[in-house]
Parts: C-alpha cells; sequence; structure tokens
C-alpha cells in the first residue's frame, strides 16, 4: 500500500485521535461505562451506510461463529466490532495509521470484545500472516487508496483459506473528472480509483470468483438523500474522527455518485 501515514494525520486532524474521541465519549457515558457497538456506529463506520453496509456484508459473506475474519483496513475498528458482537467470531484488524489502531484498541476494550478483536497496524500490501490464515477478509471503501491493486488483491488471495471468501465494498470510477476532497482523499495523489469492469478483472487475475456482484449506487444515492435531508449530526459522529471539514467531503462525496462520477460495488468472492 502507497504509504500514506502522513497524509492521513494531515487529511484527519490532529494525532491524539484516541483523546478527541475519549472526549466526544464523555458525553454519553462515564470512562469506566461499557459500550455497545450499536452506541458506537455513529462514529466508526467509515463508509456509505454505515452499519447497515456492514450488516448487509456479513451476511452476503456468511458469517458464523467459527469465522475467522480479517478487516483489511480496518479504521478505528467498527466493522470488527460489529462482527465480533454480533457472530461471537473472532476479527483481526489491521490498518496502516497508528492512530487508527490505538483508537481501534481502546473502543474495543470500552466494549468488552478485547478478546475475541485484535488490531495491529500494517501494510495491505505486506501483510504479517500466513498463507491460508483466514477464511474471511472484509475490505469496505479501502482499496481507492491503495495504487498497486494487483499486488492488494493478490496478499488477500494468499492468506485466504482455500474456498475463503472475499467480502469487498468500495467506490469505483465512472464518468467525469471525480470531484475533491472526498472523504478518503483530499486530491488525486492519495486516490488511485478503478472503473468496476477494471476492478472485476483485477479480481478475476488474482484468482477469485464472483459469487455476488452488485451495483449499490443508487442506494447509496438514496440513503444520502435521506441522511443530508435531516439537520446536522450532533454528538458521536465521523466529524469527530475527519475534522471540520466531514460535511464538504460527504457532501462531494453524494454528489460524484448523483452525477455519475462514481459508483458504489458491493460485491462477493471466493477463493479458488
Amino acid at each position: 500500500m502507497t504509504d500514506i501515514s502522513s497524509k492521513v494525520r494531515e487529511h484527519y486532524g490532529p494525532t491524539d485521535l484516541t483523546g478527541r474521541i475519549k472526549a466526544a465519549l464523555g458525553a454519553i457515558a462515564r470512562e469506566e461505562q461499557v459500550l455497545t457497538a450499536a452506541q458506537l456506529a455513529p462514529l466508526d463506520q467509515f463508509h456509505i451506510r454505515g452499519m447497515l453496509a456492514t450488516a448487509e456484508l456479513a451476511g452476503a459473506a456468511g458469517i458464523e461463529q467459527s469465522t475467522c475474519v480479517l478487516d483489511l483496513g480496518c479504521g478505528i475498528g467498527g466493522p470488527a466490532r460489529y462482527l465480533a458482537d454480533t457472530f461471537g467470531c473472532r476479527v483481526t484488524g489491521v490498518d496502516l495509521s497508528p492512530a487508527f489502531i490505538d483508537a481501534a484498541a481502546y473502543l474495543t476494550e470500552r466494549c468488552g470484545l478485547s478478546d475475541r478483536v485484535e488490531f495491529e497496524a500494517g501494510d495491505a500490501l505486506h501483510l504479517p500472516f500466513e498463507d491460508g490464515a483466514f477464511d474471511t477478509v472484509f475490505l469496505q471503501h479501502v482499496a481507492m487508496n491503495v495504487e498497486q491493486r494487483s499486488v492488494l488483491y493478490a496478499e488477500v488471495h494468499r492468506i485466504l483459506a482455500p474456498g475463503g471468501r472475499f467480502a469487498t465494498y468500495d467506490v469505483v470510477l465512472r464518468d467525469g473528472d471525480v470531484m475533491y476532497p472526498v472523504p478518503w482523499a483530499r486530491d488525486e495523489s492519495t486516490s488511485f480509483l478503478l472503473s468496476e469492469s477494471d476492478t472485476r478483472a483485477a479480481l478475476e487475475q488474482a484468482g477469485f470468483r464472483a459469487a455476488l456482484w452488485r451495483d449499490d449506487t443508487q442506494t447509496a444515492i438514496e440513503w444520502f438523500k435521506t441522511t443530508m435531508a435531516g439537520p446536522p449530526p450532533s454528538g458521536l459522529n465521523l466529524g469527530v474522527v475527519m475534522g471540520a471539514n466531514f460535511a464538504a467531503v460527504t457532501g462531494n462525496l453524494a454528489r460524484n455518485l448523483r452525477e455519475n462520477r462514481l459508483g458504489v460495488l458491493f460485491a462477493v468472492l471466493t477463493r479458488g
């Protein structure tokens, strides 16, 4: 993965992310109070449709208690905690940003899920896991930051067990120039979008077969219409992590979708 750690810190504000999250949580719960994955969902689901999309992807991937899951590009751990809490499975989260990993570990401890969820900082192109170590890999709104897409998919293929599932929910390129900034990049220097057809070709070349391949663009557009129709979010929300430009970058993403500059892909693939 392109080393964008410094750009991530610049994009999302001060490096004391855990401190910022603690301050926001103080408004709803005492430090010793156990939190739930559902309570944290407005804060920790870094993708379109939030926990709804995570739940749908988990169902499509057939997650169950015995499934060993890697959440690749885990952010501050929202999907990983959802999977562990909902299915009782074990989840490992990996992200390039140490600040995200620190925050993920803190929130997971607050949820009482540290026995089932662990996190480590790492590069998606050089994962520190043995071949076939996982049954399922989750990748949500991450691939757009990865320039060497074929290497990414080859590495996912390597660490999946034979017959394992790769569940991906990502943004794809359509027609026209993308309007920046967007949630994953201030400009095109850290944005490496592929079209839907090029994404599928890269996945198939890496050895994956599509079990489910779905265009979720219209669903995403309708979700944005609903969420943007109400007042600006207060309390826990992604702005705590993404900073003051949260509304602007999400607004640009919604416009890119409406104008067919970008699309949303929902897919589950099997490892051959």
